[in-house]
């Protein structure tokens, strides 16, 4: 980005091969570096689904709000601007980790800008500044570069769940039924529209809530990013496991167990692993203690299946064995 625009891809990438075969888009570094030398800001987005610390710190946000969580990185060289003032559809979280940004805040929806800032202040290292959806923002540097990290918070609302519940009267007669022939002419169509949205309100009011609710908790957690650093070793050393292994849970792991008559679901953030609902007591204790020895299975599982159990666990990435 440079004074409010986004740079085309070809003045930062190149062409070239990998093996026998052709690869674009790939970053030519000394453009990236050139650009940034006339005052374009890098950004790198997504940046928590390649940095581990980064991504494990959003696992933690995630776990405490409950919301999926994403972070990109700004490098804004000095004197520069990357955007202009805009607003962003979500919360946001800016933590300023090098160097020092001027950041203009303005009053909700004020776009573009035609009133004074509601904050107009310099941001530091160790800094945070919190902007809330709707709020238009811009930042600057001025004699020394910057950095810092944006923690966006993507929050599921309660349109979410009127989504659901349309959905769910898809297939409906009423729902499938086309507008009156020539509606575009009628001019009581706002009374048959308000008449159709009444029955149709009846209708929504009707949807399983607790069909909608597992949709969206299964939703949240089956499709975070995996956090699985180390897992080869982890995978290498499975034949080793034995009663006097320790294992715990992976730092920044989540397990939501949900159990059925005849079937027990975790709910491993990144997938959902089930199994035979007589294997509930057992995961309960793992999931409670988040750190034991294998033998620690023994009033729930005989040896070979606590084995068999704990090596599962350790492939899916939900535990990892203590050194």
């Amino acid at each position: 980005m440079r004074d409010g625009g986004k740079l085309s891809s070809g003045s930062y990438t190149k062409t070239t091969r990998t093996g026998s075969e052709a690869a674009t888009g790939v970053m030519d570094a000394q453009a990236v570096y050139r650009e940034f030398a006339a005052g374009a800001t890098m950004v790198f987005q997504g940046m928590h689904r390649y940095w581990q610390p980064l991504a494990l710190f959003c696992r933690q946000l995630e776990q405490s709000l409950g919301h999926p969580v994403q972070a990109n990185a700004y490098v804004t060289p000095p004197g520069s601007q990357g955007f202009d003032a805009h607003e962003d559809e979500h919360d946001v979280f800016v933590l300023q980790t090098h160097g020092t940004k001027q950041w203009k805040v303005h009053e909700r929806h004020d776009l573009p800008p035609t009133k004074p800032p509601l904050i107009e202040s310099a941001i530091r290292p160790g800094d945070s500044l919190y902007i809330p959806a709707g709020f238009p923002h811009s930042a600057s540097t001025q004699d020394h570069a910057s950095v810092h990290v944006t923690v966006g918070i993507l929050c599921l609302t309660w349109a979410k769940v009127l989504h659901e519940a349309v959905k769910m009267t898809e297939g409906n007669l009423m729902t499938d039924e086309p507008l009156p022939i020539r509606f575009g002419e009628r001019e009581n169509l706002s009374q048959v529209v308000k008449e159709r949205l009444t029955e149709l309100g009846a209708l929504i009011a009707k949807a399983d809530a607790t069909l909608i609710a597992d949709r969206l908790r299964r939703g949240f957690l089956t499709t975070r990013q995996p956090a699985l650093r180390g897992q080869i070793h982890q995978l290498l050393a499975l034949d080793d496991l034995a009663d006097e292994s320790v294992v715990r849970m992976r730092h920044g792991a989540m397990c939501v167990l949900r159990s059925t008559d005849d079937e027990l679901s975790a709910l491993l953030g990144d997938r959902e692993l089930t199994m035979p609902a007589w294997l509930e007591p057992a995961m309960r204790v793992i999931v409670e203690k988040g750190e034991l020895p294998v033998a620690a299975l023994d009033p729930h599982l005989d040896q070979s299946s606590r084995i068999v159990l704990i090596r599962r666990l350790i492939a899916e990435g939900l535990l990892e064995v203590v050194e």
